[in-house]
């Protein structure tokens, strides 16, 4: 249920209807407007409670009662685009659309260093870069855990870039919130709500990328358990679902960008390399996610990629990802942006 305060409404009226949801055993949210306060009740039992209970109540200019399992990340609740600003790069502004790359996984200083350069040169703003590894078969490489989140921290303050590194446990909230910018939760992990209460209490921002088997409305009802821990910093990555198709690694929803855009006020990002699983298909991906409204791109770039440890084969090298940076120019023109 949303509850819309009027334009001016006092401190006083604001409390009276945090204090009436308290007493029906509900929590509340807060959206504070530059105008109004939007007041979001919270509950299992919400579709029981007549809203005239709230209608009712000085100060309250309209009650919505939203039907869908997401509350916090729908437009009902936040009508304007939400901006996550990372280190003064804003992510979800009209201007620019936001570029991370770097390589799938740290693997030592010299590469990270080097991977650095090469996409900050080209025009990325955000540098990622993997420490925890999660891996299908455990045999493969893992990561080099706590020496890479040191090797980011490093590398993040040498070239002035933010950085994004993906999160997997609980345990690693605490030390991943000290070196990174952005903590990224993983396609296995969208519905692994203990983490995304935990990276919702760091406070930190959060890349959540969507479940390769869930649907949209999951995805953003999984976004409401980081939202509900006060972390209004959430961005969006669809990473392709998993259908009957074979000919790439998954299939990238494309529409779930306008799809998003029209249900939640959370920009939302696309990461081509895990959906096309091969080099050659990641600049088209890249260039349609752009042109169907995406607010930023989350690109697998390795100095070397034919030795790469993680994904190689997906990885562009550094001169495919110059020019793809090139090439994205005038598509974001196009559709009124800027990279």
């Amino acid at each position: 249920m949303i509850i819309e305060m009027r334009k001016g409404a006092t401190q006083k009226e604001i409390n009276g209807v945090t204090q009436r949801a308290k007493s029906l055993g509900m929590d509340t949210q807060m959206n504070l407007g530059t105008d109004k306060t939007v007041v979001a009740i919270l509950g299992s039992d919400t579709g029981k409670v007549s809203t005239d209970l709230f209608a009712i109540l000085p100060g309250v200019e309209s009650v919505t009662r939203i039907m869908k399992p997401y509350k916090l990340s729908s437009r009902e609740f936040h009508k304007q685009n939400s901006i996550v600003n990372v280190n003064g790069v804003e992510i979800g502004a009209s201007q620019p659309i936001v570029v991370m790359a770097g390589p799938c996984a740290v693997e030592s200083a010299a590469q990270l260093n080097k991977a650095a350069e090469i996409v900050k040169s080209a025009g990325a703003r955000i540098l990622r870069g993997g420490a925890f590894k999660p891996r299908t078969s455990p045999f493969s490489f893992q990561g080099l855990k706590e020496k890479g989140l040191e090797l980011l921290g490093q590398v993040s303050e040498e070239y002035g870039m933010p950085v994004i590194s993906e999160v997997t446990d609980t345990q690693e909230v605490e030390a991943m919130a000290a070196c990174c910018s952005i903590l990224q939760v993983g396609s296995r992990n969208m519905q692994n709500f203990v983490l995304l209460s935990a990276v919702g209490k760091s406070k930190r921002p959060v890349v959540l990328k969507r479940g390769f088997s869930c649907t949209v409305t999951e995805w953003l009802t999984a976004a409401d358990y980081i939202l509900a821990e006060g972390n209004n910093q959430v961005i969006l990555c669809e990473r392709g679902i998993r259908t009957f198709e074979d000919s790439t690694r998954f299939s990238l929803d494309i529409s779930s960008i306008p799809v998003i855009k029209r249900a939640s006020h959370l920009p939302v990002i696309v990461d081509p390399s895990h959906a096309a699983g091969h080099y050659a298909l990641v600049p088209a991906l890249a260039k349609a996610a752009v042109a169907a409204g995406a607010d930023g791109l989350l690109i697998e770039v390795h100095p070397n990629p034919k030795e790469a440890l993680v994904d190689g084969l997906q990885s562009l090298s550094p001169s495919d990802f110059t020019r793809l940076m090139k090439e994205l120019k005038p598509i974001a023109e196009s559709v009124g942006r800027s990279m």
